[in-house]
């Protein structure tokens, strides 16, 4: 079976990217770190305008009626370009809790508003512990034990990722039913897909200085040990990123039945953290300490993949979820975010 994107999704993933190319990410992360946040959240709102906030809202809500295919796909831009904020979050999550508390008025209209560009944070006790930047979050849930819970966000601390704080959030009133499972498996597969389009551009950034940078009279480009490290991370990623579309059709094609998602939604996940963990090592090995600086912006690419190597599950947690479906279980490994 040959897998192919439509030509609408690649045009709509396009038209993120080129939106995301001319607002100076760099500058607009680094005003994050330094507690700016109005650059982000305005990125934030053009990226809305898209719809790719609107992709998993349901379309009597407001939002497109999308599957997870075409999240990835935008996730995956979001990533490249390292965009600050509960980004998974928003995207693959809210829309499952804003469908779980329908029409609810108490509520009010969630679907609608995360599809017009609110942004959401959520944890999942055992599994993501700490909700992502909840100081800019519309939305704070907790998810455990198949319930969703308002919460309010008690202390916050920066994470390795200066453009990224978490926090512990105290659990609140009880809001709707939901499955943890359906949950845990958006948001460990959007995380893949950030961590995907991260890998990507740190990739790009290595070429880039490898045919710039000069040693010996020499650019270091031109060395065979540095070209073998370079080929290595693109295997790795073009390896990764068939496992990262399976994840996408199993969740895509089995909208009622998360268990069925779980074995690859896992293994995308594992394979991809890796891949741009392998990125992100050789990406600092080719430019050297400088790219460790506050100064380059590799450093915003290193520690964002860092700090998502543990998002929404630990590398173990999803081996152990792997193992056991493979073994007709349910996987029980606890892991925790940064």
């Amino acid at each position: 079976m040959q897998f192919a994107l439509d030509p609408e999704i690649i045009d709509f993933a396009g038209s993120i990217d080129s939106l995301l190319a001319k607002s100076d990410m760099p500058t607009v992360i680094r005003s994050w770190a330094a507690g700016d946040t109005a650059p982000g959240t305005a990125v934030w709102g053009r990226v809305a305008e898209t719809g790719a906030a609107a992709l998993l809202i349901d379309e009597a809500a407001g939002g497109a009626g999308a599957t997870a295919v075409e999240a990835v796909a935008a996730l995956e831009v979001l990533g490249r370009h390292a965009v600050p904020g509960p980004v998974v979050e928003t995207v693959m999550v809210a829309p499952r809790i804003a469908a779980a508390l329908g029409g609810d008025s108490d509520a009010g209209d969630v679907a609608g508003e995360i599809a017009g560009g609110a942004l959401a944070s959520v944890a999942a006790p055992g599994v993501s512990p700490f909700a992502p930047d909840a100081h800019v979050a519309g939305y704070l849930w907790v998810v455990d034990d198949d319930e969703v819970f308002t919460a309010s966000a008690g202390e916050t601390r920066r994470s390795v990722d200066r453009a990224r704080t978490v926090t512990t959030p105290t659990m609140g009133a009880r809001a709707a039913a939901v499955s943890t499972t359906d949950l845990v498996n958006h948001g460990a597969l959007g995380t893949a897909a950030q961590l995907q389009g991260l890998g990507q551009a740190m990739l790009t950034m290595s070429v880039d200085y490898a045919t710039q940078r000069k040693q010996y009279g020499k650019l270091i480009g031109e060395y065979q040990a540095l070209k073998h490290q370079l080929a290595e991370v693109a295997i790795a990623l073009e390896m990764a990123r068939p496992l990262l579309w399976a994840g996408a059709l199993a969740i895509a094609e089995n909208p009622g039945d998360p268990d069925a998602a779980v074995r690859d939604v896992s293994a995308a996940r594992v394979a991809v953290a890796d891949a741009a963990y392998l990125a992100a090592r050789t990406a600092l090995q080719v430019h050297g300490a400088i790219g460790y600086t506050l100064e380059h912006d590799l450093g915003l690419w290193l520690t964002k993949t860092r700090a998502l190597q543990t998002a929404w599950g630990t590398q173990s947690y999803h081996r152990g979820r792997v193992l056991d479906s493979l073994r007709g279980g349910v996987a029980g490994a606890a892991g925790a975010t940064r």
